[in-house]
């Protein structure tokens, strides 16, 4: 997909703030330190459109990005084990939850995971959800960068087992640093915003 603009429109703490649009959404959810906001940057070709940071959590909010005018990429809170107080964590999974369980406008979610580690029980929990709930959701394993191209599909293959995957469905080794998967994601992403 060829992006002509990526620009930020707002960030929402409760579902109130979320903004009034029936363009169609693609949200990224992932554990605090998995790179949501750095694929995000890779994916529109923009170096600091999403914010990124060197300790997890720097995302805190549920962060909206307008595509070509035509839909949005919405980077989700990350779960896991951001420096955070509980009580912070506890507004986080709700704003979350709300937006995952609330939103007409979601067509797809994007759950990175790290291709380098087995997924987490947070991780399957997330995945575990997004089915229940009948949300569409794909696999990115981001990170690939970060192991040798030969060894990806030992670790895909741990994803597909640890979430129930099976062979059906994508499972897209990404690189924010190099674009690796960035293609292959944008093809699946359009699928559900055009």
């Amino acid at each position: 997909m060829k992006v002509d603009s990526a620009v930020f429109v707002t960030s929402a703490a409760k579902a109130a703030q979320f903004p009034e649009t029936v363009l169609p959404e693609v949200a990224f959810a992932g554990r605090s330190n998995v790179g949501k906001s750095s694929l995000l940057n890779r994916l529109v070709n923009r170096k600091r459109l999403a914010l990124t940071g060197q300790t997890p959590g720097k995302t805190r909010l549920v962060n909206f990005f307008l595509v070509n005018g035509s839909f949005f990429l919405v980077d989700l809170p990350g779960y896991g084990y951001a420096r955070v107080s509980h009580e912070t964590k506890r507004r986080w999974a709700a704003v979350t939850e709300d937006y995952l369980k609330g939103r007409r406008q979601l067509k797809l979610v994007v759950l990175l995971l790290d291709i380098r580690h087995t997924p987490t029980a947070d991780d399957c929990a997330m995945y575990q959800w997004l089915v229940h709930f009948q949300v569409p959701a794909a696999i990115v394993a981001a990170k690939a960068d970060k192991i040798a191209r030969g060894s990806w599909q030992p670790h895909i293959r741990d994803i597909r087992t640890a979430l129930g995957l099976g062979r059906e469905g994508p499972v897209i080794p990404f690189s924010a640093r190099t674009g690796q998967g960035r293609d292959e994601l944008w093809q699946l992403i359009a699928q559900y915003v055009q």
